[in-house]
């Protein structure tokens, strides 16, 4: 029996398990949903599943560099707990991941899922198995890979949760590191300004025309304010615009340029950035129940 995406989509509303499991085990019962739905619940994989709505909003970022300097993959794993982000399975597992994501370089997280580690296992049986083991929901949330042919990649970890790759020509370790460091202390979202999307720019430019106008002043003297700010604005967003954390007396660009050397892209990875993690608190949480009793 052939397993369509409507099958599929069933049994991970049903079990709140992943693409890949379900497709498994519906392969393995024949498109039998009720089948592989037992055969879930038998092989632990319900066990984990049911942690799989809860926020996982920890984990690690893993920056994994080849031998030669010229490519590096950077990997986000999610877990709910900085206790879990911590445990030796857990960090096993993600180093796993960082090492398959630049060794062949898969197009999404669904394709990665379905990769083999070195236990033969794939990606996602062995994040299931880990799930249902330590007791936490865990989830490989994204991943970039950076190639540099006629440059290096150099990274940057600041513990385990925040983590920068920069793809660098000329210059040297030191600078690479440098750069790295810089960014991920001062979240620049591009390179520089010719990278900032036109619509990013329009939207700006709009807001600031809207502020200006309500000083009163006239058209022209408008202008120069927003053409002012826009500059400012630039600065603040850009890696080469921004003053560089070691000696804020000259900018990113400058140091590059002194050196002779160029950024042609980075990622900063921060652990959960973008997902709402609830705030427990404890305090309101007894009394609700001591006055519930």
């Amino acid at each position: 029996m052939a397993i369509t995406a409507t099958m599929v989509k069933e049994l991970r509303e049903r079990t709140g398990a992943g693409m890949m499991e379900c497709k498994k085990m519906l392969t393995e019962t024949g498109g039998d949903m009720e089948a592989a739905i037992d055969l879930m619940r038998k092989s632990g994989a319900a066990k984990a599943d049911k942690k799989a709505g809860r926020v996982a909003a920890d984990g690690t970022v893993v920056i994994t560099v080849s031998e030669d300097g010229k490519e590096g993959s950077i990997v986000e794993v999610n877990c709910e707990t900085d206790f879990v982000a911590k445990d030796e399975n857990f960090v096993n597992f993600s180093n796993a991941v960082g090492a398959r994501v630049l060794a062949d370089k898969p197009a999404d997280i669904e394709a990665l899922s379905a990769m083999p580690l070195d236990s033969g296992e794939t990606v996602e049986e062995v994040r299931a198995n880990l799930v249902a083991k330590i007791g936490e929901n865990m989830q490989v949330r994204r991943f970039e890979v950076l190639t540099s042919d006629a440059g290096q990649v150099y990274a940057y970890s600041h513990g385990v949760r925040i983590g920068v790759a920069v793809a660098m020509t000329g210059g040297d370790e030191a600078l690479g590191k440098d750069v790295a460091m810089h960014i991920a202390a001062s979240r620049p979202v591009c390179v520089s300004e010719k990278e900032v999307p036109a619509e990013t720019l329009e939207k700006e430019k709009e807001i600031l025309i809207a502020q200006a106008e309500g000083s009163g002043k006239p058209m022209e003297i408008i202008e120069k304010m927003v053409e002012g700010r826009m500059r400012k604005y630039l600065a603040e967003i850009t890696l080469v615009g921004q003053p560089f954390v070691k000696d804020p007396d000259q900018t990113v660009g400058q140091l590059l340029k002194a050196a002779g050397a160029e950024v042609t892209a980075f990622v900063r990875y921060e652990v959960g950035e973008g997902i709402e993690k609830k705030q427990e608190d404890f305090a309101a949480e007894v009394m609700a129940q001591v006055k519930g009793s």
